[in-house]
């Protein structure tokens, strides 16, 4: 049970920080950049890879470091996590990401409780978040078999470039896609626009299961 509540307690950590590099880092570089988007979304894109790396270093030999329902869902299809205990990372992860970014607007003197307007629509938003989700899946699957140390370091980059890559700039995760509704910032993203990114992240995550456990295979 111990052991339990420290997995769910590292995933809960993690979880909110990653949420407040997210969040804080887009705040911070809005204010900064002049207007200037590109620099805007280059800041934004570093401060979460780095905090990514930082994150899944520390807090990767105690939970896996998922922060992320996608990433447990993928994990309980392979048969390589239990899904009751997929099913409380998520829940935790979730009230996680919101406390983060209620945290964040409390740093930048903002109010607390926002709705974002910023609405991300379409059906290239959603296949960009197919393909975000599923990379970032194929990064962790592909250093679980011939680099595990290296997996903060794969994560961290592949968020940041995905943030480039990517039409929808890489959410890859319900749990900040959940969170990000609730920032009228840089980073946020309209509830209306969530349903639509949250279904490809998990459509993503269930078709990248088999398929990337075939493609890593050991024999």
């Amino acid at each position: 049970m111990a052991r339990v509540q420290r997995r769910l307690a590292a995933e809960f950590l993690g979880t909110v920080f990653l949420l407040i590099a997210v969040v804080g880092s887009g705040i911070m570089a809005e204010r900064l950049a002049g207007g200037n988007m590109g620099i805007a979304l280059l800041a934004n894109a570093i401060a979460t890879g780095a905090a990514l790396v930082v994150l899944i270093t520390i807090l990767g030999p105690l939970s896996g470091a998922h922060f992320n329902p996608a990433v447990s869902l993928f994990f309980a299809l392979r048969g390589e996590m239990e899904w009751r205990i997929a099913a409380r990372y998520a829940l935790v992860q979730v009230i996680a990401a919101i406390i983060g970014v209620w945290l964040t607007h409390l740093m930048f003197a903002m109010p607390v409780l926002e709705v974002s307007t910023h609405l991300r629509d379409g059906p290239p938003q959603w296949l960009a978040e197919a393909i975000a989700t599923l990379g970032l899946l194929g990064a962790i699957a592909g250093g679980l078999r011939f680099a595990p140390a290296s997996i903060p370091m794969l994560v961290g980059l592949y968020i940041t470039g995905a943030y480039w890559f990517t039409a929808s700039t890489s959410f890859a995760n319900p749990a900040v896609t959940i969170a990000r509704a609730l920032t009228d910032s840089f980073s946020g993203i309209a509830p209306a626009s969530t349903l639509g990114f949250i279904g490809a992240q998990l459509l993503a995550a269930a078709a990248a299961a088999p398929m990337l456990k075939w493609l890593f295979a050991k024999s």
